[in-house]
Parts: C-alpha cells; structure tokens; sequence
C-alpha cells in the first residue's frame, strides 16, 4: 500500500514545475539573451538575465511579505523570470508575445494547464501600455518589474550621449522596496541624484509606471507609496 500511494503521489508530482527549473532552463535562458542583444541594439536599457533574476526575487519577497502560500509565490517567480522573452522578437507588445511564447514552453515541458493560465497571464499584463493587474501574480510582476530603477541597468558608458531614459536610470543611486503587511503598504524608496536627472523627469519617463503600480497594489489590497530622497511623493 505505501509503494501504491508513493507511486500515485509521484504521479500527481510529475508535472509540479519549479523555479529552479525554469531558471537553469538553457532554452529559457538563450531567448532571454537574445532578446537582450535585440534591446541593446536599440539602446535600452538592460533586460538580461540579471533584470529577470532581481524581478523574479522582487515578486516573490512581495508576496510572501503579504502572507501568500507557497506555490503562488513560486509561479510569481516563474512569470518573473520569463516576463520578458517577448523583446526577442520585438519590443512592441513584447507582453503578449512573451506570454505566446511562455506558454508553448510551459506546456512542452509538462506545466499543469492551470498554473500555465496563471504565468502567462501575468506575462502578458506586466506592460504599462497594455497591461492591468488580473491576479495576486500579475500584481507582484508588475510590482516588481516596475521597480527596478538602477545606474547598472544602463548600457551606454558615454554620459554625454545619455538620452532621457538613460539619465533618470543612471540617477538612482539605490531603489528599495519595503512591504509592511500591518499598514498595508508596498513602499518604494528612490534615492536619486538631482545633478543628473530632476524628480520631474523622473516622474516625466515613468509616470504611466507607477501608476500601474498604484492598481498592482490595490489588487493586493494594499496602496503603494513612493518615496524620493526621503520625501513621500505619492
């Protein structure tokens, strides 16, 4: 009876995919490169395997914060790390390519049909042109995506070449994010050096982001709170 139950639980185990799995996935991991070589060409900044791995990291610190079981977390971290395998064949709705293409690698490899609805759902919702918070895991994404700030995402070493979106990436010197279940609040923390970008740019580039952020959060049932040089500014 024991090797009988052990045999069904190993059944039912088959196709529990895990993180690990996704992220050691050389498949995964080459069109992740790829499309970054495609963004680097266009002069974006980094969306590599560093930017997936922190996003993937992000969301799920958001939801276990929140309290969210275990699987839940797992797939958000899932989504994470894929959410952006749509650039390698472009940039424009990059989000519903990503999904298209999560999804014929999710089920080729075995993914049970229901986690696979909540992964590439949340792929395809993480753009702030085209997206919406539609679940706990496309929130902690979008959350989490949109938070990545940071001087080492940018490519180009030529500051005086820098466009707009390469200034206000190169200014922030540490972006934090901080949950505090009890008040109910997704904190970002920016600390920006006003010599190269101004808060108004700031807020000029990624405006439509946060406020995306803003919904991602209510879906939690939480608000967000963005703070600039010690300065609550939303």
């Amino acid at each position: 009876m024991t090797n009988k139950n052990t045999e069904n639980e190993n059944i039912r185990n088959k196709n529990i995919i895990s993180y690990e799995d996704i992220r050691s996935n050389k498949e995964i991991q080459t069109y992740i490169n790829s499309a970054d070589k495609i963004l680097g060409i266009s002069g974006y900044t980094k969306h590599d395997l560093g930017h997936v791995g922190k996003v993937a990291e992000t969301a799920a610190y958001i939801l276990r914060e929140l309290g969210y079981e275990g699987r839940e977390i797992e797939l958000a971290k899932i989504a994470g790390f894929m959410h952006d395998i749509g650039n390698m064949i472009n940039r424009h709705e990059h989000a519903q390519t990503g999904a298209v293409l999560a999804f014929k690698i999710l089920k080729d490899i075995g993914m049970d049909p229901e986690e696979i609805f909540m992964v590439t759902s949340a792929i395809g919702n993480h753009d702030e042109g085209t997206g919406q918070p539609v679940s706990n895991i496309s929130s902690a994404l979008i959350l989490a995506d949109k938070v990545d700030v940071r001087r080492s995402r940018v490519r180009n070493s030529d500051f005086a070449t820098f466009d707009i979106h390469d200034r206000v990436n190169y200014a922030v010197e540490k972006a934090d994010v901080y949950v505090n279940k009890d008040e109910k609040s997704i904190q970002l923390n920016l600390t920006i050096d006003t010599k190269i970008c101004s808060l108004m740019e700031y807020f000029e580039i990624f405006l439509n982001r946060m406020m995306l952020c803003r919904k991602a959060t209510e879906f939690l049932n939480t608000r967000f709170e963005l703070v600039m040089n010690n300065t609550k500014v939303l």
